[in-house]
């Protein structure tokens, strides 16, 4: 019988690295080469995975995250050792926290090398070993296949996230039989897709007991597309819903059992929905502080059943009495077949209560006393002029709150936010990798001025590689979110929060020498025109500045540390002042 590897093909480590990511159906990747990476990018010069060179390496992360956030597909990242590749920690953590499958390849020092300071060499397998779902160091070239194969693998299974492979630079330039087809063997890597049908009938029944349930619906919700599921268990159950942050759009904002997003700066009606529930139906989300405020306050009086795709999540943060361990998809329409065939009660008085919260503590703003713009306002119009079809993506800070709750979630799938790590500078490289991913869709980048400072050096790449996304900069001068705190909590001494964006830089002319088109508003009456002229525009980049008033906040408000019952609203828009709301 015939030796197989003599019957293999030999190929250098780079040329088995490229054609092992081209057997894993990448199209895409966004990179910078440098000496340890180098020999890989040889053979990427030949091949058809287009690769877009950013201008920084945290660029290539996060728009390897918009990529897999707006096509549901691995993300791909590549860069060279040393500061390459700790440029990437930021977005591979931002990846980790939010579960979006991405692999970030890297080249590192030859293997003989390692361990003695090499020049450009970082323990970058160390560094990310508590950020990533796993990590490779691969030192030979026969491993390279295997180790791409089982970094896509775990990156798009179970709960996604990154994987990182670092590879020596003599694994790349050193020969060996190329076997791609070798079954996958990862001892003790069991992701749990199909939930316990046990646990699922438990479910049903501990439904039909409450009388004040809440659906809890997270972001595992969007990672697994079910959000038909999601709309069918609420049609037949008439239970109202809360969207986290990163659930947005899980169910129609203008569906009457939508309570809105829950947390530090939720809705009053999704804040109160989880307060006053008797039972929490938690799907795809984790407990978040952000979500729970003081724990040993939250939700007091409710049962909960948690279902997670990840085991660890279960319990974690909250003692769970359902543990329901599977796919969300899987999950809730198991529980759909299971509650037809029970009998379950109406909630009438409680969606009652919530829809007169809701009703009475609207979403909305205050208009400012200067010239300046509403950011509220701003981000509104731009949701209702691009429409719900549009991809919104965020930076972090109050646009993105306003952003959360003023844009059209009528579709699942359009909105993309840093919610665990709250990295600013995500927006405009994240922004770039879905235009990539949905080149057919537009993108509107929602940014702050600080933010925008810390990443805008993609919208060259955007210019260069003829990605037409158009960015919202929320000029209020101000890093915002940080001084809203410095005025409700440090009596108003604006310690390092002032950006002076209202001397430098010229944002529409930092845009134009970019190569973008820059446009900018000052008055209410010119937000539309604006808006509407960088719609018209779709053969390069557009900047929008908006400048806004910097004494704008976001409510409602749940201070940090304090309990979701103290939640608090803008006086002037409480219908009367009232210490307690729920």
């Amino acid at each position: 019988m015939a030796n197989k590897s003599t019957d293999l093909p030999i190929l250098t480590g780079a040329q088995a690295l490229v054609a092992s990511l081209e057997r894993c159906g990448v199209e895409v990747a966004f990179g910078i080469p440098g000496g340890a990476i180098l020999p890989a990018y040889d053979p990427l010069y030949d091949s058809s995975i287009r690769h877009i060179l950013v201008r920084h390496e945290q660029g290539a992360g996060h728009a390897a995250e918009g990529y897999a956030m707006a096509t549901g597909r691995v993300g791909v990242c590549i860069a060279t050792s040393g500061p390459g590749a700790t440029n990437l920690v930021t977005p591979i953590a931002d990846a980790y926290l939010d579960s979006v499958p991405i692999v970030a390849i890297t080249g590192q020092v030859n293997s003989t090398n390692i361990g003695t300071d090499a020049f450009q060499e970082a323990d970058i397998r160390g560094i990310t070993m508590p950020i990533t779902k796993h990590n490779f160091l691969v030192k030979r070239t026969e491993d390279i296949p295997e180790s791409i194969k089982a970094a896509f693998h775990i990156a798009s299974t179970g709960r996604p996230g990154p994987v990182l492979v670092d590879v020596a630079k003599d694994a790349l330039t050193g020969s060996a039989p190329f076997d791609f087809e070798d079954e996958l063997v990862l001892p003790g890597y069991k992701p749990t897709s199909q939930p316990h049908g046990r646990q699922i009938k438990e479910s049903a029944r501990v439904i039909c007991r409450a009388k004040r349930p809440v659906l809890y619906i997270g972001g595992g919700v969007i990672k697994a597309r079910a959000w038909q599921e999601l709309a069918d268990l609420v049609e037949l159950t008439g239970i109202p819903v809360v969207t986290t942050l990163m659930a947005r759009g899980a169910l129609p904002d203008t569906h009457p059992l939508n309570m809105g997003m829950p947390g530090m700066h939720g809705a009053v009606s999704a804040v109160g929905a989880l307060q006053k529930s008797d039972l929490l139906i938690a799907v795809g989300t984790r407990f978040d502080d952000r979500v729970t405020g003081r724990l040993d306050s939250f939700a007091p009086e409710a049962k909960v059943i948690h279902a997670d795709i990840d085991p660890a999540e279960i319990g974690k943060n909250r003692v769970v009495d359902v543990p329901v361990v599977g796919d969300a998809k899987a999950f809730l329409g198991g529980l759909v077949e299971s509650l037809r065939h029970e009998q379950v009660p109406e909630y009438t008085e409680w969606t009652q209560y919530l829809g007169g919260l809701k009703e009475r503590y609207p979403l909305g703003w205050s208009e400012p006393h200067d010239d300046r713009l509403s950011p509220q306002h701003v981000i509104q119009r731009i949701g209702q002029i691009a429409g719900p079809d549009a991809i919104y993506v965020t930076g972090v800070g109050q646009h993105q709150m306003w952003a959360a709750h003023f844009l059209p979630f009528a579709r699942p799938a359009k909105w993309l936010t840093s919610g665990g790590a709250g990295t600013m500078g995500y927006c405009v490289p994240a922004a770039m990798g879905a235009k990539v991913g949905a080149p057919d869709q537009v993108v509107w980048g929602i940014d702050g001025d600080g933010c925008f400072q810390m990443t805008n050096q993609e919208l060259t790449t955007c210019v260069l590689n003829n990605i037409p996304i158009k960015i919202a900069v929320i000029n209020n001068g101000a890093l915002g979110m940080v001084r809203q705190w410095q005025t409700l909590f440090y009596d108003e001494r604006y310690s390092s929060t002032d950006l002076d964006t209202h001397l430098v830089p010229n944002f529409p002319k930092l845009a134009e020498a970019m190569g973008c088109v820059g446009l900018r508003a000052t008055r209410p009456e010119e937000i539309d025109e604006v808006i509407n002229q960088a719609m018209a525009i779709n053969d390069r980049p557009v900047v929008v500045e908006f400048v806004c008033h910097k004494d704008a906040m976001v409510w409602p408000m749940v201070a940090a540390g304090t309990s979701n019952d103290d939640i608090k609203i803008a006086r002037d828009m409480a219908p009367e002042w009232e210490d307690e709301i729920l």
